[in-house]
């Protein structure tokens, strides 16, 4: 059923020092298009963990002392094997996590972008001289890896989540222990694979493929040997781990929930927030982190845009991520797909009004329809959770001031969106916005050249970017005497 041209990209078990772990007790993998078995995989838990900590730990000293260009030039061979192999990346990321072939290319691109990004930086990873308070002394600071950093990552974007994690450890010299979904475990392995392959030395690069989060996920936050975590995933969840953190004190960074909001102002180029909106909205089914969350319409365009919206929505088409012209695929599982029901109806309920879909799909178990609700409004309970599906709740709003308290009245910060030709509005209203992200007349902002990352509850620290590298390095002041 995989079908892949390069059928060794396709693992059973977890890895672990350079080496492939087999085990008598499995988990299955299914296709959530159509709950179809893909492949069974051993289900590692907190020994293989525990090894794969001892593993990074003990090739972190000659990980950390190879020259920078030797590190660099490794990330770029894997950089190329992703690409070589994007077609069947896909392919895999499609089966096992339902998105379109066509978004699923674009995220294997997206993921070994970080690769070649952090290729670059690790050449650059500058300290500074400073001038002494006196003539005999000098002041020298450098950057140094932290150590063994381990990683949670989840299935909604299975290769790049962990590949913009994975490009900036081991570019600042540190090992690298991660769990991915155990949804999505295939294409974490294939990542596995291709690092061999490029030559990453054994140790350095480790997955840990399991069921059994809890045992796994404290191994990661607890034990001493880490020295850096980092997660991302649910806001409930990221609290749980950045206390088992706190005893051991580890560097933490953290990218959980959003409730992002999508304003549309009365000046702005409809067609284009319409055409945003739909990137924003609609891109692996509404399964985002920075998907647009609450859609604040000015009043006097709000009928405009709604037209103009619905008429898009209407064409987008249904269906397994492996036909052609797919532009949604299937919801991770039936709890997803529960959530997004019991949201939608709780807002009509509470009065809003289904201007488009509003049900299950027909197509299969775990399909639901493009949905488009008008007359939400901020107390409505869709308004303060994170949807995680393709249903666009829309509010009206009448003044600009209305606008900015209602996009920041949530606890989260992660992205924010708005539209608008004013240019004096863009500087007032994007410095108002509390979110460490903000996409202005654009519905996507991520790339491997720009820091993401949250504010408030959204989380802290930044992936991607000159600054990718902060959270995984250690600033160290020496001092010089007598010169």
């Amino acid at each position: 059923m995989l079908q892949l041209d390069a059928s060794e990209l396709v693992k059973n078990g977890s890895y672990i020092n350079g080496r492939w772990h087999n085990s008598d007790n499995t988990f299955s993998v299914k296709n959530p298009a159509d709950l179809q078995p893909l492949a069974d995989v051993a289900d590692a838990g907190k020994t293989q963990a525990e090894q794969a900590v001892q593993a990074a730990s003990d090739s972190f000293a000659g990980w950390a002392a190879k020259p920078a260009a030797e590190r660099s030039a490794l990330l770029l061979d894997w950089y190329q094997l992703v690409m070589k192999h994007q077609d069947d990346l896909a392919r895999l990321m499609t089966l096992e996590q339902g998105k379109p072939l066509a978004e699923a290319k674009g995220e294997i691109a997206y993921g070994a972008s970080y690769l070649q990004w952090f290729a670059e930086e690790a050449k650059r990873l500058y300290g500074d001289t400073i001038p002494a308070p006196s003539a005999d002394k000098r002041i020298i600071v450098q950057r140094q890896p932290v150590g063994v950093v381990a990683a949670i990552t989840p299935w909604n974007f299975p290769n790049a989540m962990l590949a913009r994690k994975a490009a900036a450890a081991l570019a600042a010299g540190c090992t690298f222990v991660v769990k991915p979904a155990h949804q999505t475990p295939l294409s974490a392995l294939a990542l596995a694979e291709l690092s061999q392959q490029a030559g990453i030395p054994p140790g350095v690069f480790n997955v840990i493929c399991g069921t059994d989060a809890k045992a796994i996920g404290e191994v990661l936050t607890q034990d001493p040997r880490v020295a850096k975590f980092s997660f991302t995933g649910s806001t409930a969840v990221g609290k749980v781990l950045a206390k088992q953190c706190a005893d051991t004190v580890k560097r933490v960074s953290m990218e959980l929930g959003g409730n992002a909001p999508f304003i549309v102002f009365d000046d702005a180029d409809l067609d284009a927030a319409a055409e945003g909106l739909m990137a924003s909205k609609f891109r692996n089914a509404g399964q985002t982190c920075v998907c647009a969350n609450r859609i604040l319409v000015q009043s006097s365009v709000y009928d405009a845009f709604i037209e103009k919206f619905v008429e898009k929505v209407k064409l987008l088409r249904i269906g397994d991520g492996l036909e052609k012209g797919t532009d949604i695929g299937p919801l991770i599982d039936d709890k997803a797909l529960q959530k997004v029901t019991e949201l939608t109806q709780s807002a009509l309920d509470d009065g809003a009004t289904l201007l488009l879909g509003g049900h299950h799909h027909s197509f299969g178990e775990r399909f639901f329809q493009p949905t488009v609700l008008g007359d939400v409004t901020a107390e409505m309970t869709i308004s303060q959770q994170e949807i995680f599906g393709p249903v666009a709740a829309i509010q009206q709003f009448d003044t600009e001031q209305d606008a900015i308290e209602l996009a920041n009245s949530t606890e989260y910060g992660l992205a924010a969106y708005f539209y608008s030709r004013d240019i004096g509005r863009v500087f007032r209203v994007s410095q108002a916005l509390q979110f460490g992200m903000v996409g202005i007349n654009e519905g996507m902002v991520s790339n491997a050249a720009a820091p993401f990352g949250g504010v408030k509850q959204s989380g802290y620290g930044r992936e991607g970017s000159k600054y990718g590298l902060d959270d995984y390095t250690d600033i160290k002041y020496l001092c010089i005497g007598g010169v």
